[in-house]
């Protein structure tokens, strides 16, 4: 098996892919769901309290609080840095609920609101990828703190190309802590048979970077889709690239 024309180090056996991000086009709607969420709740907030409203940072404050994190722990992160506290609330808060709960369902609403609108799609070189990396025989397996994962692989026409899927819902049935954590990730290689160091992991987010470098994976791949390479390289990537194509350029 040549895993050198995959871009990838010798006795790589499989491949675990983040999906916003990495895969599909859907980071974008998530960062655009948050930023609704968060702007409607921090401006209700000024309004009651009579301070000044200070917008969410859909780049900054996305990649550092809430980016590649499940839902609950971005809210709670970001909300910790604004010094605010909720009440955590219960699973299933109508999105009228301002608990941490209650505000997850608000964001989900109006990120699916979104995906039935615009679609998603599969970026054209993660899927060259991903194709290349099952002709030579390695397993796949997509790893996502999101609870709509299966929805978005299916509207983007990939979900045949990946053999083992641990998503949010998979998380929260079996209490998998959330990345940074890398027990997603450890779950993902144990579904395809394969120890942690013998699989690669792809992430475009730094705590999922951060969750690669902590299970000990034998390569982590940061996808830079923000300009943000140093800070990928920062939290543990071996090598970091613009498109997942540009792996099977590599010499």
């Amino acid at each position: 098996m040549d895993e050198a024309r995959l871009g990838l180090p010798g006795g790589i056996r499989a491949c675990l892919f983040d999906l916003d991000g990495v895969l599909t086009e859907t980071a974008k709607l998530h960062a655009e769901a948050w930023k609704r969420m968060f702007d409607d709740f921090l401006s209700s907030r000024a309004r009651a309290s009579g301070q000044s409203f200070v917008p969410f940072d859909a780049v900054g404050e996305y990649d550092q609080y809430v980016d590649g994190k499940p839902r609950a722990d971005g809210i709670r992160s970001f909300l910790g840095s604004r010094g605010i506290e909720l009440a955590e609330g219960s699973e299933g808060d109508p999105a009228a609920a301002e608990t941490v709960q209650g505000l997850g369902t608000r964001k989900n609403g109006i990120f699916l609101s979104l995906l039935r609108e615009r679609g998603v799609e599969a970026y054209p070189g993660s899927l060259r990828y991903v194709r290349a990396v099952k002709s030579a025989g390695l397993r796949t397996a997509v790893v996502s703190s999101s609870t709509n994962c299966r929805e978005a692989l299916e509207a983007a026409d990939i979900a045949d190309l990946f053999d083992a899927r641990i998503d949010g819902i998979v998380a929260r049935e079996r209490r998998l802590p959330g990345k940074p954590a890398p027990d997603t990730y450890v779950a993902a290689a144990r579904a395809l048979g394969v120890e942690p160091a013998r699989a690669a992991v792809f992430e475009d987010a730094l705590a999922g970077v951060a969750a690669g470098r902590a299970g000990k994976f034998g390569f982590v791949v940061g996808v830079d889709r923000m300009g943000q390479a140093r800070e990928l390289r920062a939290h543990g990537a071996d090598i970091v690239v613009n498109d997942l194509a540009e792996l099977l350029e590599a010499k």
